[in-house]
């Protein structure tokens, strides 16, 4: 089988997710031909896995101070160019046609009405899950950004029958944890404000992953440049995370059992959603602004049980490979009915004005 895998490359969750997808996809006999947009090629790094991939301008969105800027956001998007690329695609001869949440290729399908198959975390969305900060506009953006003709939504819990568990690489499991070792990964926020803020609330040892050259010792600061193979070995061995409230790194933490504080991107629905669902499920401490006092209160939490997450990926590749014949709920009951039980959620229904909540089945569903 020929796909066709289009990967939104603002963040590297998403590229994460694509890497492990696509190992699978080619253990399941696929061939994989990958286009990555919303990052300059010169910023993408550790991109072996992916042979000749292509890559593209595609949309994104600004952040300055960890907020995002709709005015530069705006000054920065180039629609000639996108619809020029959408224009010069060539996707005939291609058996299935896969969109993580990249417009480009979901564009181009839309255009010459072809079947494209969305899977995302993004698509979780439609569905009945619990939401923050969810303005007209931005309900609107997130579901013409990248439309498909078939969506499969990622999450840490089944709010609905077809969402499934997230996708991590299983294979990899915690060393044991350095102690003190706190691994930081905010890329949204100013790097002198982290450091500042770090630096004031001592007590630990942070690896911070930042877009430097070259490592940086400070004292109990300790910065690195992006690599995916050093940021692996530091979540193994870390006790903690401190990061924007991304949906990837947080699946990975909460398999791992590694104490998660998130700061979610202000103005973002998505990370705004992310935070509140992670701190109802109990999988991490929220934070509005960085600040050493919450740090440092974070740090003398206990350590959470691992949840581990099955193994998505396989079973998805499975399921594309085979035509995506069985029904996705079936294929979302039986993954969920290998995750860890969790006990009985606490009601989601606290009226704070800012979101709106779905009730949470207790235990998932059964099979």
């Amino acid at each position: 089988m020929k796909i066709f895998y289009g990967v939104q490359a603002t963040g590297n969750g998403h590229i994460t997710r694509a890497r492990i997808l696509g190992r699978a996809l080619e253990a399941a006999g696929a061939n994989v031909t990958w286009l990555f947009s919303g990052r300059p090629p010169e910023k993408l790094f550790d991109m072996e896995a992916f042979g000749d991939y292509r890559a593209c301008k595609g949309l994104t969105f600004t952040t300055v101070k960890g907020r995002i800027d709709p005015l530069k956001t705006a000054a920065n998007l180039s629609f000639p160019t996108f619809f020029r690329d959408v224009r010069a695609l060539d996707l005939s001869g291609f058996d299935r046609i896969i969109s993580d949440f990249e417009p480009v290729t979901a564009w181009h399908c839309r255009f010459h009405g072809l079947p494209c198959l969305g899977i995302s975390h993004q698509n979780a969305f439609a569905d009945p899950v619990p939401v923050e900060g969810a303005r007209p506009l931005q309900r609107l953006v997130m579901k013409c950004f990248a439309p498909c003709t078939t969506s499969v939504g990622l999450h840490w819990h089944p709010f609905a029958p077809h969402i499934l568990p997230p996708i991590i690489d299983t294979a990899h499991s915690a060393a044991p944890p350095d102690p003190g070792k706190i691994l930081v990964y905010l890329p949204f926020e100013e790097r002198r404000a982290v450091e500042k803020v770090l630096a004031q609330a001592g007590r630990a040892r942070y690896t911070i992953y930042c877009d430097i050259n070259a490592p940086r010792d400070q004292g109990n600061l300790h910065l690195r440049p992006f690599s995916r193979t050093g940021f692996q070995k530091d979540l193994a061995t870390c006790q903690g995370v401190i990061s924007s409230a991304g949906f990837e790194l947080a699946s990975e933490a909460i398999h791992l059992g590694k104490k998660l504080l998130v700061k979610p991107v202000d103005g973002q629905m998505e990370q705004l959603s992310n935070a509140r669902v992670l701190e109802l499920l109990g999988f991490a401490t929220r934070m509005e602004r960085l600040a050493p006092r919450t740090v440092t209160a974070w740090l003398d939490a206990p350590m959470p049980t691992p949840r581990p997450f099955p193994d998505t990926a396989s079973e998805l590749a499975h399921w594309i490979t085979r035509g995506c014949t069985e029904k996705i709920d079936i294929l979302s009951r039986r993954l969920w009915a290998r995750a860890t039980r969790q006990d009985p959620l606490r009601a989601m229904d606290q009226p704070t004005g800012r979101h709106t909540d779905p009730p949470l089945p207790a235990r998932g569903f059964t099979a």
